[in-house]
């Protein structure tokens, strides 16, 4: 017997069951956490994802427009719909998916961030109005998460919440533009009407808008003065740098489209010489003469080439008042803006007899005999009907000459990209603006037509004749979506 015990004893076979029975606990605890870990992670992450949905939805609509809220509420309400699993499930829910809807979570808009990522928001960053709201802060109800592990039995609970919180912002850049900028002319009282509604109606946009350009140093403010935004970087900042960018049909570098910075001085010669030659009038001096400087499709001007000699046009060599040559005429009576802004009365009769009267092949739309057509409207259907090198009346053809650059057919040049600035809103807003501002805020980008040369006198030096073609944003016409590139992102 006392062998027997003796033997017993000293057997060590089976001994890892009992090992394994006493950590059998401890395991099964370990692998509970492990697998609640796991499925925390992955509520995380859902509600994180959903999050950074919501808040780029919404920043994607925080262009600085007055509707901005609005439209951001409406894509938070309708845009975005996600799910999450491994939570309790929802009555009616697919098996372990519960929808996380607009309802479950709080947002709210900020004009700025804090400087370092680690400073919590305050309320001094938050806003509520539309123009200002820069960036969406989105906030998912904490969801309640069960978890396998019993806590409970050492002294803890077995539930606690999970949540998650997203910051997103709206960035916006412009690229292959003119570095110019306008005070928006549609802010002057006399005209009547807001910027949105002067593109939404040919009869508005086929107004006449004289572009005034400001001094050096002078104040921005005057709707309707225009200026120039500081040039790319590796582009030279004189005035021969600013006039090469543009005249250029290759435009170099993006701007951001919330803010600019305007650039100083006057440099009228190279400016003004950068606008003609879209109309192929030799600036002299051998500038511009490379083939990315060349001009338009149709360069009808109203002018004819007076002298000898089989050189390409100088400003002082073209004729503006012989008979028979008619460029696109001037509103009859300019009664907004004080006196820069015309009624949108112009002479299309007389501008397409004079010009494609006796053509066979010119036929002017039906359409036009019921709303009188913008001037663009009317360049374009030449382009379209391939007229402009009808001859007009008094000779003049629309051609670009032989002696002068090819002709750009990769860009519209008669068009110029730019910047709208609500000069008298930010004044009253306490901006200092003048010819070397920086950080302006943007109202939109526009296109405008360029009806003529620029022509200096004595009472219009370096006034640019245009008429608004569309913008960019929700009041737009959509035209401009390729110039834009929106990148909502996240920040947080």
């Amino acid at each position: 017997m006392l062998g027997t015990i003796r033997a017993f004893w000293n057997d060590q076979r089976g001994v890892a069951m009992i090992l394994v029975a006493i950590m059998l606990p401890v395991i099964i605890g370990f692998a509970l956490l492990v697998i609640d870990m796991s499925r925390a992670n992955s509520l995380h992450n859902d509600l994180q994802k959903g999050a950074d949905a919501f808040a780029l939805a919404a920043a994607a609509e925080l262009d600085g427009k007055s509707d901005a809220i609005t439209r951001s509420n409406n894509a938070l309400a309708t845009l975005v719909f996600n799910t999450y699993r491994f939570a309790d499930q929802a009555a009616g829910d697919p098996p372990g998916a519960t929808t996380l809807a607009a309802a479950g979570v709080t947002w709210r808009y900020l004009s700025s961030l804090p400087v370092n990522d680690s400073d919590p928001i305050t309320v001094a960053n938050v806003t509520t109005d539309a123009t200002d709201a820069r960036f969406v802060e989105v906030t998912v109800t904490p969801v309640g998460f069960s978890a396998m592990f019993p806590a409970s039995f050492v002294g803890g609970v077995n539930g606690f919440n999970i949540g998650s919180v997203s910051v997103a912002g709206f960035n916006s850049a412009v690229c292959d533009f003119t570095p110019m900028f306008i005070c928006n002319p549609y802010e002057d009282p006399t005209a009547g009407i807001t910027l949105e509604e002067a593109v939404a109606s040919t009869d508005y946009r086929r107004r006449l808008i004289q572009l005034r350009k400001i001094g050096n140093g002078a104040a921005l403010a005057g709707p309707g003065n225009f200026g120039f935004l500081d040039p790319p970087v590796g582009i030279g900042h004189g005035a021969n740098g600013l006039a090469e960018t543009i005249a250029t049909s290759v435009p170099k570098g993006c701007y951001a489209s919330g803010t600019a910075d305007t650039k100083t001085g006057q440099n009228a010669g190279p400016v003004e010489d950068a606008f003609n030659v879209r109309f192929s009038i030799d600036p002299g001096g051998n500038k511009f003469n490379t083939a990315e400087y060349g001009p338009a499709r149709n360069v009808r001007k109203g002018a004819i080439k007076t002298g000898k000699g089989n050189n390409c046009p100088k400003l002082t060599d073209l004729d503006f008042t012989k008979p028979g040559t008619m460029g696109m005429p001037r509103d009859q009576t300019f009664p907004y803006m004080s006196g820069r802004m015309g009624d949108g009365n112009w002479d299309l009769t007389g501008y397409w007899n004079t010009n494609f009267g006796t053509s066979p092949t010119a036929t002017k739309p039906a359409g036009w005999a019921v709303t009188k057509p913008t001037r663009y409207e009317v360049y374009r259907e030449e382009l379209r009907q391939n007229i402009q090198a009808t001859p007009s009346t008094g000779g003049e053809i629309g051609t670009p000459p032989n002696s002068c650059l090819p002709q750009i057919t990769t860009v519209d040049r008669r068009i110029l990209y730019v910047s709208i600035v609500d000069c008298n809103r930010l004044e009253d807003e306490g901006y200092d603006l003048n010819g070397n501002s920086t950080d302006i805020p943007v109202r939109a980008f526009g296109s405008f037509f360029l009806t003529e040369p620029v022509r200096s006198s004595a009472s219009t030096s370096a006034s640019v004749m245009v008429e608004l073609v569309d913008i960019t944003g929700a009041g737009g016409r959509g035209s401009l979506q390729d110039f834009v590139r929106d990148e909502p992102q996240l920040y947080r």
